[in-house]
């Protein structure tokens, strides 16, 4: 194995998370580079799913011209949407600009970048529409590929971020703890 992508892989492993997000080790693509490693998240309230997601660190130590180096990160999040912001026509921009922002904020940036933002919409009828008010009105998907540099870590902070943010959750301001989700009674 690589030094380059045991370091890599090992950043990618020793990020936490705040106490809404439940990280979990998974398998990579086996045929996609010869070395991989993958990350699922979950965001949750404490009740309910509020997104979810899965990142990806592929490794070829003769590089890809596509990738522009070695290593690349690719990622998939999804989360529920409600019925106002399904229909905004801005809403691929500027969950393209929570992945872009969130790793700025985190001191890095997307090398060789490509992705997809996708809405989904629908609509129920007949005895599904009678249950239509406590089901979403649409879903986000978020799907993009990048080349991390060297510091894997505040990428994968970022993503982290940015699958928060895909929840709706706020913020966590520096210096300020989380606190665990509330539980129902």
């Amino acid at each position: 194995m690589p030094a380059e992508f045991a370091a890599a892989a090992a950043a990618l492993r020793s990020v936490t998370a705040r106490p809404e997000v439940r990280l979990a080790e998974a398998t990579a693509p086996a045929r996609l580079a010869p070395f991989g490693a993958a990350l699922t998240a979950t965001v949750s309230d404490g009740e309910d799913e509020l997104a979810h997601g899965r990142l990806i660190l592929l490794y070829d130590p003769d590089g890809h011209e596509a990738w522009d180096g070695c290593a690349r990160l690719v990622t998939y999040i999804r989360t529920e949407l409600e019925a106002e912001l399904v229909s905004d026509p801005l809403l691929h921009d500027v969950a393209w600009h929570w992945l872009e922002e969130s790793l700025v904020g985190h001191g890095v940036t997307m090398a060789a970048a490509s992705g997809t933002v996708t809405r989904v919409q629908s609509h129920a009828y007949g005895e599904l529409a009678a249950d239509a008010e406590d089901e979403p009105a649409g879903e986000l998907e978020i799907r993009a590929s990048w080349s991390p540099g060297e510091d894997v870590r505040a990428h994968v902070e970022a993503w982290v971020d940015v699958l928060c943010i895909a929840a709706g959750l706020p913020p966590v301001l520096p210096g300020v703890l989380s606190l665990p989700a509330r539980r129902g009674r």
